[in-house]
């Protein structure tokens, strides 16, 4: 990308009201990776499907989104910034439109992928812009405006989400898009001229991006799928998977031999980036597979409204946004592979808090551990990204933070999609196995004694078993990641120890 300064063109009221412009589009598009957690239940009534179906409305936006970062840098270079950053926005609000005025869930599914396609560039560009209408000594403040954004969009979404679909309905959500992707799109195109890019004709590396879609696309659908295909047991998942590891090996192949790679994975040849995206990988898959299951579990099986549950979810923002810029000064003075270890540890121990989460559980006991998880993030993700960028040579740093970005949000698709199907699997085993020791007579009895139809007693009694089915299934999926959380942290001292640190401006 070209980074030139063009600070100076831009001042006063102008250079505020595009700054706000750049947060503004940010803000959206972070907003829309958690808006849609907690309307699953809303969606997947509404639309007739299983609530692993209902995934899919996070994991198809999440997937087309990791596949597009890494195209950002050959985007920018070919058409402009400005230009791919505007068209991005139009392209976003579009999508959006059509998510909202979906009526199945294939429509939603593929309309949620184009939002993915179009998102996936606005955040690094969004970073790149500010840097450049902003002045060197600036630069802290731009960052911390985006970093803040970037912060508040997933604690808002939960809420917002909630709400929306609650008072008006799911289709909402994305409506909400509209308003603010037409002002930003305008304005951008209005404001931002004087910081477009130099253009030049380069060539895109298209049989390695081919590749990337087609390993990843069939290893996404194979997590979507299996659970209603009897996973190997069909020829299908069978084939997706043929499909998918024949596509991964001939994609490094590629890729190791490409001279303008769309995916630079030489840069792995770095111990301390490849160990720390790993860990990273890891971790954010199992906290963003939580962040999925939480809020759905307390829909279905406590009772709670879309909002309450977003408000549940959104308490882990407190100590995320008091955390980060403590993470920041503290990573600058001691060794981060203790604190990410820290962090890791402690999210460990939180979601091992969830593992014995009851079914009678109430609010403050469900709140506690995801208070205590926003303390946890920023000592995870903060030194992690420092020691993966720290580890690379300044000029490789664009790619590698492109390819620490995508590996990201692919473990976080990865991770909401397994820890769905674990749920609904396991549940399916908890419940037949209650069953098989139940003695309902007696309870029956008991209940046509209260008035109830032997038939209404019966499903009473169903009702409950299915309930407590999926508390320990849930239950058993935070022992999984609780298990992840551990391992990540043992992993971050196979690092060495970082020599530097990266300034927030290369953090996207």
């Amino acid at each position: 990308m070209n980074n030139t300064a063009i600070y100076g063109d831009l001042k006063g009221g102008k250079l505020l009201l595009a700054a706000f412009v750049l947060a503004l589009a940010n803000f959206m598009v972070v907003l829309d990776m958690t808006i849609a957690n907690v309307s699953v239940p809303h969606i997947t009534g509404s639309l007739a499907v299983s609530s692993s179906q209902g995934t899919w409305v996070i994991t198809s936006y999440a997937v087309a989104e990791a596949i597009c970062v890494p195209l950002t840098g050959w985007l920018t270079a070919r058409f402009g910034a400005v230009r791919v950053f505007s068209t991005c926005l139009l392209g976003f609000t579009i999508f959006s439109i059509l998510c909202g005025l979906s009526t199945g869930l294939a429509m939603l599914v593929i309309c949620r992928i184009g939002q993915g396609i179009f998102g996936g560039p606005i955040m690094p560009l969004s970073q790149m812009l500010l840097m450049r209408i902003f002045p060197p000594e600036k630069h802290g403040q731009a960052m911390g405006l985006w970093a803040m954004t970037t912060v508040v969009g997933p604690i808002l979404g939960p809420i917002l989400g909630g709400t929306i679909s609650d008072n008006l309905s799911w289709h909402w959500i994305f409506f909400i898009n509209i308003p603010v992707g037409i002002f930003c799109a305008v304005a951008a195109m209005r404001l931002l001229k004087p910081a477009e890019t130099a253009i030049e004709k380069l060539k895109i590396d298209s049989i390695g991006l081919a590749l990337l879609i087609i390993w990843i696309g069939s290893l996404q659908l194979i997590l979507d799928l299996g659970h209603d295909h009897d996973w190997f047991n069909s020829g299908l998942i069978v084939s997706l998977a043929i499909i998918a590891l024949i596509g991964f090996v001939v994609f490094i192949i590629w890729e190791m031999t490409e001279e303008h790679p769309v995916v630079n994975i030489k840069i792995f040849k770095y111990r301390g980036f490849t160990v720390a995206t790993i860990a990273l990988a890891f971790g954010f898959g199992a906290f963003f597979g939580s962040i999925v299951l939480i809020p759905q579990w307390l829909q279905i099986n406590l009772g709670y409204t879309a909002t309450w549950a977003g408000y549940l979810t959104a308490t882990m923002g407190i100590g995320s946004l008091t955390m980060s810029p403590i993470v920041a000064k503290l990573s600058g003075k001691y060794d981060q592979r203790a604190l990410a270890c820290f962090g890791l540890i402690l999210l460990s121990g939180v979601t091992l808090m969830r593992a014995f989460w009851t079914s009678n559980a109430d609010f403050m006991a469900l709140a506690w551990p995801q208070i205590i998880q926003g303390f946890a993030v920023p000592f995870f993700f903060i030194p992690l990204t420092n020691m993966a960028l720290a580890s690379v040579r300044p000029e490789e740093i664009a790619s590698a933070a492109g390819l620490m970005n995508f590996l990201r949000t692919m473990a976080g698709a990865i991770g909401a999609s397994i820890a769905v199907t674990f749920w609904d699997d396991h549940a399916k085993v908890a419940r037949s196995e209650m069953v098989s020791s139940m003695h309902i007579q007696d309870s029956q009895q008991a209940l046509v004694g209260s008035g109830m139809s032997p038939e209404m007693a019966l499903g009473a009694i169903s009702g409950m078993v299915d309930r407590e089915a999926l508390t320990l299934s849930v239950n058993h999926v935070f022992l999984i990641f609780a298990l992840i959380f551990l391992f990540a942290s043992l992993l971050i001292w196979l690092c060495p120890r970082p020599k530097r640190t990266v300034g927030l401006d290369q953090m996207h």
